[in-house]
């Protein structure tokens, strides 16, 4: 294992040249900085999620990114004109991508190495632990790992997953100061505190819960941490802030799960620094591959499992678009479709998707449910794996019904200025 400087470990890439990092968390920012003072690059493919920053080697000729995830960051290179190309794929299938992709380079962040002498996968696990793993192990491959010592040193579940990395396996180890990205928190608004209000009536005590991002999941969390109720276990994509503050208000126990019992399981994380404070050593939370965190066999193995995702819009028939606007990519499926169908197998589970019932579109305020999803539309889920859709007016419960009676439930649940219209089958459909 070398020690180098980021500029150093950059020159190891050739103008010719394949790369790939970890989705969000897992980046390591000092050397995408580094790399970035480089314009050689005659063809360099880079395979990645979720960009946490700006950095201009995306925007340099001969630099192409395919990325599972189009974030803020990814949208602004994409609408600037730079080549960044969408890949479909949950988020399940990023590990068969990087490994059809074998990048010749692969960089990772960790923490400082614990007592044990390896280097903790801090925030990420995801879809790249195996081909990190592979990559170090390849002596015509190379390994850079960045260790930042803000990082929090999280755990995995050993022997089989130990989340974290050799000194053996890692080629080049580079140090960095930069703050690891923080997702801000921000406060929910009236409607989507109704929406949590609606969301928390199907979540009992000793309930597994899994949340997405935004603010409707902070808010049911809030909710719960304040509730009457308790005993949960978590077994979530992505562990936030919201879910920290669940644990710390004692609602957490995770002892009626049925699968990884004892265990908060997730496979990356992201919110504010205190919640990065909170990870490090935490013994009751653990990062597991996204093979198995968000398994839908795996999912449905929890009891009284509740899922809480959010959307952009539905039809009648319960096809959900959730990350294209107009047919446009705006940001990913990730584990969408995996937990609703896994949190709806059982019949004391639940899988919510919750949305509000409109969206401001330039001087229209449109309905979120319309009658029949445009020419053009992405589904993201389809119909046959929804279970529970829930605005600020309510909870259209769809499991079970036929087509005309989800049709009617999903109706109610619309802005009432629009509800005629839409079992009318208008389309196109105007709140004001």
């Amino acid at each position: 294992m070398k020690r180098l400087e980021p500029a150093e470990a950059a020159q190891l890439l050739r103008p010719v040249d394949s790369f790939a990092v970890p989705l969000g968390p897992g980046q390591p920012p000092a050397l995408l900085h580094a790399l970035s003072e480089r314009d050689d690059f005659e063809q360099l493919v880079v395979f990645g999620a979720l960009l946490l920053g700006l950095y201009p080697l995306f925007s340099r000729r001969g630099v192409v990114l395919y990325t599972g995830f189009m974030g803020p960051a990814e949208r602004a290179l994409r609408d600037a004109g730079h080549d960044v190309r969408f890949v479909p794929g949950d988020f399940r299938r990023f590990a068969g991508m990087v490994e059809q992709l074998a990048p010749r380079v692969m960089a990772t962040a960790v923490a400082p190495p614990g007592p044990d002498g390896r280097f903790s996968l801090a925030l990420h696990a995801g879809a790249t632990v195996e081909a990190l793993q592979r990559c170090g192990r390849d002596p015509q491959r190379v390994l850079i790992a960045e260790q930042n010592a803000e990082l929090p040193r999280t755990l995995g579940l050993p022997p089989e997953h130990r989340h974290s990395l050799a000194p053996e396996e890692i080629d080049v180890l580079l140090e960095s100061g930069r703050p690891p990205a923080v997702l801000p928190e921000e406060e929910p608004s009236e409607v989507e505190r109704a929406i949590a209000a609606h969301a928390q009536s199907f979540v009992p005590d000793r309930a597994t819960l899994q949340t997405g991002i935004g603010g409707v999941p902070n808010a049911v969390a809030a909710l719960l941490a304040h509730g009457s109720g308790g005993g949960y276990g978590i077994h979530s994509e992505m562990f936030t802030t919201g879910l920290m503050q669940l644990h710390q208000a004692g609602k957490v126990d995770n002892r009626s799960k049925g699968i990884y019992d004892g265990f908060s399981v997730c496979t990356f994380a992201l919110g504010s620094q205190e919640l990065h404070r909170w990870l490090h050593e935490r013994e009751e939370v653990r990062f597991l591959p996204v093979q198995l965190v968000n398994d839908p066999s795996v999912i449905a193995r929890n009891r009284r499992m509740v899922s809480i995702n959010g959307a952009l819009s539905i039809d009648l028939a319960g096809q959900v678009v959730a990350d294209t606007i107009e047919g446009r990519q705006h940001s990913g499926i990730g584990g969408h479709e995996d937990f609703v169908a896994g949190a709806s197998l059982e019949r004391d589970d639940h899988s919510l998707v919750c949305l509000p019932a409109t969206a401001r579109v330039g001087e229209r305020l449109i309905s979120r449910i319309q009658s029949r999803l445009p020419r053009g539309s992405i589904v993201t889920t389809p119909r046959h794996q929804l279970d529970v859709v829930i605005t600020e007016y309510g909870a259209a419960e769809l499991r079970g019904r036929s087509d005309a009676e989800r049709a009617e439930a999903l109706a109610a649940v619309a802005h009432p200025a629009v509800r005629e219209a839409l079992l009318s089958g208008e389309d196109d459909v105007s709140v004001e």
